[in-house]
């Protein structure tokens, strides 16, 4: 029998090939046995198979013994996928080619960036060259390097052709990134590169897509403001197109938006409400893909009083008809102080349409004190349509959709703002909740003055790379510098986005957390693990703070600077909620006072530096727990567009015992904790997430009380904003569906 192989050239059939390359890719492996995959394989050979076709069959192989039990197998996958990468890229398994030849070759192809060969003469790419360590390509195990082959390596979508290996990706992004680094620039891309090829900087989809490219936007978060006029929705709509083109997790606010039946042009108009607008951005939302590697998505915003609300609740659940639902949403109900404390005392809160109570809409996120008072004149009022509800009932049906979807959002608008970095309101958040940035609507798509659409940047420290925490002041200013970089030179296709150039926010989080704490030996729901999780946060916000005053210094402070609390001496540490010292006892460990004073003096390049993103995507690349959630399971199956991925935690043999695993955990509360803990430092939000197992309540039913308490103490401990309720459906094949919104879209990393 004849194999073809790659090149096309016939040759015999030769098994020793296929014990040859079992033997390499099983080599000083534990566990794991060249006769098992094999026999798995069940290979059937015929004349005139292909090479690759041989070689997909062993790589499947050794992934479906993938196990808790024989977790090294992903190892061996990943080996035998590097080997097959490498050919199918370049036609060698080493001996890889010149980093000049694959940029040119590249630049040709119109797959890389042309101006990059102008950013290096030919000493310089000789000397990155002699930087590349293509032995880390060995570093991913099978989960990580099919992700990277799957959605962040360059390749023609349509033909599945790839044209780079991992190395080249991550030194190409280092190279642009510190670009314009003056005089010490391949030191400066030599630490970055080295930070992210042995993973312990978390990139995020659209640098890890974009960056190298001729497409320049490498925003994950846009966060557009709709105002209460046609001009406004309807060039607000073209925005979302332009973003989820280009990338973009879009968030939206239609909370200014009048309800159904209010007077347009004194009655003779009626309107009709925000469902036929949501449609409208719904479509707007779903009908581009962004780069083949996601669809778009979009979270709406709305407050508890806004007279439309008991109809809001229910359009993401699958009763109803196409007419009154708007499924493929996303939606954030924002609630403060005043609607909890009715809740609790079991009052009635009323209804408003914005327009009419515009006054009432700006001091919700303003001051809290001052919406009371107003809010209850308008209770009063005689003057202007208004509902009764009780607020159990509206709580308790928001309670009811957020399990049965997942995904009804919780902003608290007066945490958000007491404990922002920003002297002006934040109305709104983004796609996953961890983005807290003002925004002003637009009136047009090309004016310059009106409107503020926020953008944020991200990038994550992979945790449970770090062996000290004084790693992190490198780590932090590599993420600063690379981040900053960006601001000046991506693309933005809307000028109101414009305003990032003046307010430079970067949102820097956290990944693979339920690793560091199994590692250190303790549990979600450990005491001890308050004080590890407040030492790292501390850490983390202390050098960033570091890193964004060193670059003010050498380029100059953001010029909205003064609209921050930072310009007043006001840090994190100073407005978070009080009710974290119940639970954590800690001494601040850093010269905090001296800091106050270096902000004071010089400023911050950067408006703000922290928010906790779900790392769902970049977690697979760097073999990392997702974010600062525990893992559902030792082992688990992705389950995405390009099929089966199994994931398993890091360091199983030695830590299954000690990991936390998320629907094993007794309730929420030492999660909650841990988030209250973060958020203590954290300028930004956190995409926090509730966990719910059905089999710990009687006959398997939850009550929604239990629910309403998770929210309530969520907001007495401080925390902004609440992304999914995720409940435990009772599976035992622990696949997990790829997320249609973040992990398939936008702001997850």
């Amino acid at each position: 029998m004849k194999v073809k192989k790659r090149d096309g050239r016939l040759e015999d059939f030769n098994i020793d090939k296929i014990h040859n390359i079992l033997f390499w890719s099983t080599k000083d492996i534990k566990g794991v046995n060249v006769s098992d995959i094999e026999i798995n394989a069940k290979l059937q050979v015929f004349d005139g198979i292909e090479s690759s076709q041989i070689h997909e069959v062993l790589i499947q192989s050794a992934t479906d013994l993938i196990t808790e039990n024989t977790p090294n197998y992903q190892q061996v996958a990943a080996n035998l996928l590097n080997y097959y990468l490498r050919k199918q890229v370049f036609g060698v398994s080493d001996n890889m080619p010149a980093l000049i030849d694959v940029i040119k070759d590249n630049v040709k192809a119109e797959v890389y960036d042309p101006e990059i060969l102008e950013m290096y003469d030919e000493e310089e790419l000789d000397q990155l060259d002699n930087l590349l360590k293509h032995n880390r390509d060995y570093l991913f195990v099978y989960g990580g390097l099919q992700q990277l082959v799957d959605k962040y390596l360059l390749k023609d979508r349509s033909t599945g052709r790839v044209f780079e290996t991992p190395q080249y990706m991550y030194m190409l992004i280092a190279m642009v990134l510190f670009s314009k680094s003056g005089e010490n620039r391949i030191r400066s891309i030599k630490s970055f590169y080295n930070d992210i090829s042995t993973f312990k900087i978390s990139l995020p989809t659209p640098i890890m897509c974009g960056v190298r490219t001729p497409s320049r936007q490498y925003s994950s978060c846009t966060l557009i403001d709709v105002g209460d006029d046609l001009p406004s929705i309807f060039h607000s709509n073209t925005a979302v197109g332009y973003y989820t083109a280009n990338r973009a997790g879009i968030g939206l606010n239609f909370g200014r938006i009048r309800g159904v039946g209010s007077k347009i042009r004194n009655g003779e108009v009626v309107h009709t409400g925000v469902i036929p607008f949501l449609k409208m951005y719904e479509s707007t939302t779903k009908c581009c893909t962004q780069n083949g590697v996601r669809g778009g998505s979009s979270t709406t915003h709305f407050p508890f009083w806004h007279k439309e609300i008991q109809d809001i609740l229910v359009l993401k659940n699958n009763r109803g008809t196409d007419d009154n639902r708007v499924r493929k949403m996303d939606y954030s109900i924002q609630f403060n102080r005043l609607f909890y404390k009715r809740f609790v005392e079991d009052g009635n809160i009323t209804l408003f349409s914005p327009h009419e109570v515009q006054d009432l809409y700006d001091a919700f996120f303003e001051d809290t004190e001052k919406f009371i008072e107003i809010y209850e004149q308008y209770e009063r009022s005689r003057s202007i349509f208004k509902k009764q509800i009780k607020a159990r009932e509206l709580f308790m049906q928001f309670c009811q959709e957020r399990i049965e979807t997942g995904r009804m959002y919780v902003m608290n608008v007066d945490n958000t703002n007491n404990h922002s970095s920003f002297t002006v309101p934040v109305y709104m958040s983004n796609l996953c909740q961890e983005i807290t940035l003002p925004t002003v609507p637009i009136k047009h798509i090309d004016n310059k003055e009106d409107g503020e659409i926020a953008l944020c940047i991200l990038s994550a420290v992979n945790v449970g790379a770090l062996r000290k925490l004084d790693e992190l002041e490198g780590i932090c200013e590599n993420i600063v510098r690379s981040l900053d970089y960006i601001i000046d030179n991506q693309f933005y296709p809307v000028e109101a986005s414009k305003k990032m150039f003046k307010r430079r926010s970067i949102g820097v989080g956290i990944t693979n957390l339920a690793y560091y704490i199994a590692k250190n030996g303790y549990s979600y729901e450990d005491k001890e693990t308050i004080d590890l999780v407040d030492e790292l946060a501390e850490a983390i916000q202390y050098y960033l703070l570091r890193a964004s005053i060193k670059l003010a210094k050498e380029l100059g402070k953001c010029d909205l600077f003064e609209e921050t609390k930072y310009s007043q001496g006001i840090l994190p540490i100073d407005t978070y909620c009080k009710e974290v010292d119940n639970i954590c006892k800690r001494k601040l460990s850093f010269d905090w006072e001296q800091l106050r004073k270096d902000i004071k003096e010089y400023g911050l390049r950067n408006s703000t530096l922290t928010a906790i993103m779900p790392c769902e995507s970049s977690s697979l690349v760097t073999n990392s727990t997702n974010g600062i959630e525990p893992p559902r399971s030792l082992v688990s199956v992705k389950k995405s567009k390009q099929g089966l991925i199994p994931q398993v935690v890091p360091e199983i043999a030695r830590l299954k015992n000690k990991y936390t695993l998320a629907y094993e955990m007794s309730n929420n509360a030492g999660y909650i904790n841990i988030c209250a803990v973060l958020q203590k430092y954290f300028d930004q939000s956190i995409s926090a997430n509730h966990y719910y197992n059905f089999a710990n309540y009687e006959e398997g039913n939850l009550p929604m009380s239990v629910v309403a308490k998770d929210i309530l103490y969520s907001y007495k401990m401080g925390l902004k904003t609440l992304y999914y309720a995720n409940t435990d459906d009772g599976k035992s094949d622990n696949i997990e569906e790829e997320d249609n919104s973040c992990a398939g879209g936008a702001c997850k990393l």
